[in-house]
C-alpha cells in the first residue's frame, strides 16, 4: 500500500466514524439501528490503536525489541514462562475481561445509551487502554514486580506497605464482586452450572494436550476445547431436563458462593500451563468468536436501540438499577468498559512475567483493552435493544417490583415504561428459564439480548433457550477467568506483604508460603462474596457502586505511579498521558466516595439512597420499630413475620455498615 492510500483509507475510517458518532448524538425521538454504534465504535477503536497506541507505545515508552524480559530472565516454568504473543492476549483479555464490561454498561443503560457510549468509548481509548499498557511497560521493566512492590520502590517503604494493604483490600472487594455476578447467573440454573463446571476437564485436558501431547500446537487445541465446549451446552439442557442431575446442579446463592471460594483457591494454585492459560485461551477464543458474531449479527439484523438516547429523568439518581447521579456514578457504574484498577494488577502481577519480547506490550496492553471496550459496547447494545419495560423487569430488585407478574408490569408501566404480563412471561419461556423477575447482576440481561439477536439468524425461536444458556457461558467464563487471575495476584501481594513481616514468605517460589497466602485470599474476598449472595437487595444494587469506587481508585493510583516514573525516565513533557485521565478519574471517584458515607438526612430520598451511612441509620430505625411492635403482638403469624424482617433488616445494615467502613 502506497502512503498516499494509506492516508486516503484512514481518512475514509474517520470520516465513517465521525458520521455514525454525530448521528447517534444528534438524533431525537426516533430509534436508531444499533449499526451506527457498532460502526461508530471499531472506527474509534481503529484510530486509536492505529495512532494513539503507537504515539505511547514509540514516542512516550520507547519500547526495545531487543530488551529481555522477566520472562526470558527468570523462566522457571511456573510463574515465569515466555509466552507466543498470540497465546498471552488471549490469557491476559480473558483475565482483565471479567463482569465489568458486561455488567457496567447494562446497569448505567437506565440512563439510556448516549451518555454510556460516550464514555466507553473515549475513556477506553483515552484512559483505559493507556493505563493498561503504562502499567504492563512500567512492570516490565523492573522485573515484573506487583503494583504495590514498585509504589514502595518509587514512594519508600512507609508509602508503599500502605498502598499494598489497601490495593489488597481493594483487589478483595472487586473479586468478591466478580463473583457474585457468576454466582448470580448459576444459582438455581442446572443448565448453566453444569456447562461451565465442564470448562473445567475441558481445560485441563488442553493444557496437557499443548505441553505433552501436541506441544505448541495451539490451533488445534482450540478447535478441539470449542467443540467440547458446544457438547457440553447441548448436555446441559439433557441435564436440566433430568429431575436427577437437575436436582445435583441446582444450587442456590450461598452454596455456589462456598463452591466458588472452593474453586478459586485450588484454580490458584495450579501452574498456569495446566488450568488458568488454557482456559483463559480457550475462554478468549470463544469471547473474540463472540464479539466479532456479534457485531456482524447486529448488522444484519440491525436490531433498533429502544432505549431513550438520554433517559433524563433518572439523571438525578433515583434509577431503580442503581442510586446515583449521572456525575459520578455513570462513570463509577461502567467501571472495566472505560478503565479498571483491576487491571494493573494484572498487568503488573502476571503477564509482565509472560512477556515474551517487550513490543509486544502494545498489543497485549493497550489492544486487549481496546476489546474489552468492544464487550462493554455489545453489552450497552444488547441491554439497549430490549424493550424498557423488559430491561427494568430484569434489572429492578423484587423490594422495588414484587414478584407477581401482573404486579410487576402495573409497577414499571407507571414509571412510563409500558409493559404487558404476557410479554414478560413469554420471553422467561422463550429462554428456557423458570422467572426473569429481578435477575440482578447484568448478566441475564446481556445473555437475553444475545439470545434475541442469534435466533433471528440461527434456529428462530426454537433455539433462542440455546442461545440463551451459551451466553450465559460466554459471561461466567469472562468472570472465571478474571477470579483465577485476580486471586493469583493477590498471592502474590500478600507474600509481598508477609515477606515484610518474615522474610521466606515473601518468596514466590517458596510453595508453602503461596498456599498461606491464596487461603487468606480467598478466605479475604469469600467474605464479602458470601454476604452478597444472602444479601435481600440481590447484592449488585448495593455494592456494585462500592465496586466501581474501589476499582476506579485503584486505576487513580496507578496513573499516579506511572506519571512518577514518567518523571524519572526523563519524559516529563508527556506526562499528560496519564496524568489527565488520573486526575478525572480520581476526582470523580472521590466525589462519589464522599457521597457514599455521607450521613442521613431527613427528607433527602435521593442522597439516603446512595450513601451507606444513611442505610445504616435507616434500618437501625427500623430494626427499632419492629422490635417495638414484635413487643406487643402475640398472634404467631405476625410474630414470625416480624422476626424475619427483622433479620432481613439486620443483614442489610451490617453490610451497609460494613461497606461504609470500606468507603472510609
Amino acid at each position: 500500500m502506497t502512503q498516499l492510500s494509506t492516508k486516503i483509507l484512514w481518512l475514509f475510517v474517520a470520516t465513517l466514524g465521525a458520521i455514525c458518532f454525530g448521528y447517534l448524538a444528534l438524533q431525537n425521538g426516533e430509534s436508531v439501528s444499533a449499526i451506527y454504534l457498532v460502526v461508530a465504535a471499531v472506527c474509534i477503536y481503529m484510530i486509536g490503536y492505529r495512532f494513539y497506541g503507537r504515539f505511547v507505545a514509540y514516542k512516550v515508552l520507547e519500547l526495545d525489541k531487543n530488551r529481555a524480559t522477566p520472562a526470558l530472565v527468570e523462566n522457571d516454568g511456573r510463574d515465569f514462562v515466555p509466552t507466543n504473543k498470540a497465546v498471552l492476549f488471549g490469557h491476559h483479555f480473558a483475565a482483565i475481561a471479567g463482569a465489568g464490561p458486561l455488567v457496567g454498561p447494562i446497569l448505567a443503560a437506565q440512563m439510556g445509551y448516549l451518555p454510556s457510549m460516550l464514555w466507553i468509548l473515549v475513556g477506553g481509548v483515552l484512559a483505559g487502554a493507556v493505563h493498561d499498557f503504562v502499567v504492563l511497560f512500567i512492570s516490565t521493566r523492573r522485573k515484573g514486580r506487583s503494583l504495590g512492590e514498585m509504589i514502595k520502590d518509587e514512594m519508600g517503604k512507609f508509602t508503599g506497605g500502605v498502598a499494598m494493604v489497601a490495593i489488597f483490600g481493594i483487589m478483595l472487594i472487586i473479586i468478591a464482586i466478580l463473583a457474585m455476578v457468576v454466582v448470580k447467573a448459576l444459582a438455581e440454573s442446572p443448565w448453566g452450572l453444569f456447562t461451565i463446571a465442564m470448562t473445567i476437564p475441558i481445560a485441563i485436558f488442553m493444557g496437557i494436550y499443548m505441553r505433552f501431547i501436541r506441544p505448541g500446537r495451539v490451533g488445534e487445541a482450540s478447535i478441539i476445547g470449542f467443540v467440547l465446549l458446544i457438547l457440553a451446552i447441548h448436555y446441559g439442557s439433557v441435564i436440566a431436563a433430568d429431575p436427577y442431575w437437575a436436582k445435583i446442579f441446582t444450587l442456590e446463592a450461598p452454596t455456589l458462593a462456598i463452591v466458588m471460594m472452593a474453586y478459586g483457591f485450588i484454580a490458584s494454585v495450579l501452574p498456569v500451563w495446566f488450568l488458568l492459560a488454557p482456559r483463559d485461551y480457550l475462554s478468549t477464543f470463544l469471547k473474540i468468536g463472540v464479539i466479532v458474531v456479534m457485531a456482524v449479527a447486529i448488522v444484519l439484523v440491525a436490531p433498533d436501540l429502544q432505549m431513550p438516547k438520554a433517559n433524563t429523568q433518572y439523571f438525578d439518581g433515583t434509577g431503580p438499577v442503581f442510586a446515583g447521579g449521572v456525575f459520578p456514578f455513570l462513570f463509577i457504574t461502567i467501571a472495566c468498559g472505560a478503565i479498571s484498577g483491576f487491571h494493573a494488577l494484572i498487568s503488573s502481577g502476571t503477564t509482565p512475567k509472560m512477556l515474551e519480547n517487550e513490543t509486544h506490550a502494545l498489543a497485549v496492553g493497550y489492544g486487549s483493552m481496546l476489546a474489552e471496550s468492544a464487550v462493554a459496547i455489545m453489552a450497552l447494545i444488547c441491554a439497549c435493544i430490549l424493550h424498557p419495560g423488559l430491561y427494568f423487569a430484569i434489572n429492578s430488585s423484587s423490594a422495588l417490583i414484587g414478584t407477581d407478574v401482573v404486579n410487576v408490569a402495573q409497577t414499571i408501566s407507571s414509571w412510563g415504561f409500558s409493559i404487558t404480563p404476557e410479554e414478560i412471561t413469554t420471553l422467561t419461556t422463550n429462554i428456557g428459564e423458570h422467572t426473569i423477575l429481578s435477575r440482578t447482576g447484568g448478566a441475564p440481561t446481556f445473555a437475553i439480548g444475545v439470545a434475541l439477536i442469534l435466533h433471528e439468524l440461527f434456529g428462530g425461536v426454537d433455539l433462542m433457550a440455546f442461545w440463551y444458556h451459551f451466553a450465559i457461558l460466554f459471561e461466567a467464563l469472562f468472570i472465571l477467568t478474571a477470579v483465577d487471575a485476580g486471586t493469583r495476584a493477590c498471592r502474590f501481594m500478600v507474600q509481598d506483604i508477609l515477606g515484610n513481616v518474615y522474610k521466606p514468605l515473601g518468596d514466590i517460589h517458596n510453595y508453602p508460603a503461596g498456599l498461606l497466602a491464596t487461603a487468606l485470599s480467598v478466605a479475604g474476598w469469600g467474605y464479602f462474596l458470601y454476604q452478597g449472595a444472602i444479601d435481600p437487595k440481590g447484592g449488585i444494587y448495593t455494592l456494585w457502586p462500592l465496586f466501581g469506587v474501589s476499582n476506579q481508585m485503584l486505576a487513580g493510583m496507578a496513573l499516579l505511579l506511572a506519571t512518577t516514573i514518567l518523571v524519572k525516565m526523563g519524559k516529563a513533557r508527556y506526562t499528560w498521558v496519564t496524568l489527565v485521565p488520573a486526575v478525572f478519574v480520581l476526582v470523580t471517584t472521590l466525589y462519589g466516595g464522599i457521597q457514599k458515607i455521607m450521613p442521613y438526612e431527613e427528607g433527602n430520598k435521593i442522597a439516603n439512597a446512595v450513601s451507606h451511612v444513611a442505610a445504616v441509620s435507616i434500618q437501625s430505625q427500623k430494626i427499632k420499630d419492629l422490635e417495638f411492635k414484635l413487643n406487643n403482638t402475640k398472634d404467631e403469624k405476625e410474630i414470625s413475620t416480624i422476626k424475619k424482617e427483622i433479620s432481613i433488616a439486620t443483614q442489610s445494615k451490617v453490610g451497609n455498615l460494613l461497606n461504609a467502613i470500606l468507603c472510609v
